[in-house]
């Protein structure tokens, strides 16, 4: 029997994770985990984020569901906890609002009637942090974001060259993006 292989969860800012819609799976082992190619390259099947609890809700009908919203410095993420995610769940029934909060997840994603793809994370482990962690995950997640879209400048591996031909990536946007998160740090000072 192979051995077990998690994958490694990847920072990704939210714009970045909300502007993902390019899903791939090996379609011949129906166990192959799914991924989301971002537009600065990163192939994710897990993430880490850290970001502000704002908002929650049990949208269950028949037994808890919590939605959260976690907001980072370029926008928010969508965090869904159910029976199968139990302790994610009653992180998000406790939680006071509003928190810093730590999310290493899996991504899923949903694709509307009208073609949209959605992307939402299920966390396999929530918790609250503090400000100075939160702080760290932006400016680690600001160099590799950094990082990745230098490669797709330079088209240096096949998932970059993807991504720049799927989202013709606006490399001025992403830039844009990671500039505008570590100065809400300096904001915060």
């Amino acid at each position: 029997m192979a051995g077990f292989f998690r994958e490694a969860a990847r920072r990704i800012f939210a714009q970045e994770l909300k502007d993902s819609n390019l899903t791939s799976r090996d379609e011949s082992d129906q166990y192959a985990p799914q991924y989301v190619l971002t537009p600065t390259g990163a192939k994710v099947n897990r993430v880490f984020l850290v970001g502000t609890l704002i908002e929650k809700e049990d949208i269950g009908t028949d037994s808890e569901y919590w939605r959260g919203r976690v907001s980072d410095p370029t926008g928010s993420f969508l965090v869904y906890a159910g029976q199968y995610q139990p302790e994610a769940a009653q992180f998000l029934s406790d939680c006071e609002l509003p928190a810093f909060v730590a999310v290493v997840g899996k991504t899923s994603t949903y694709t509307t009637d009208d073609g949209n793809v959605l992307t939402s994370i299920r966390p396999e482990s929530i918790q609250q942090v503090d400000e100075l962690t939160r702080n760290l995950w932006v400016l680690d997640t600001a160099k590799q974001t950094l990082e990745r879209i230098e490669a797709v400048e330079a088209g240096e591996d096949q998932n970059s060259k993807l991504a720049k031909e799927h989202y013709s990536t606006d490399i001025g946007h992403y830039r844009s993006m990671v500039k505008k998160a570590l100065e809400s740090l300096k904001e915060r000072e």
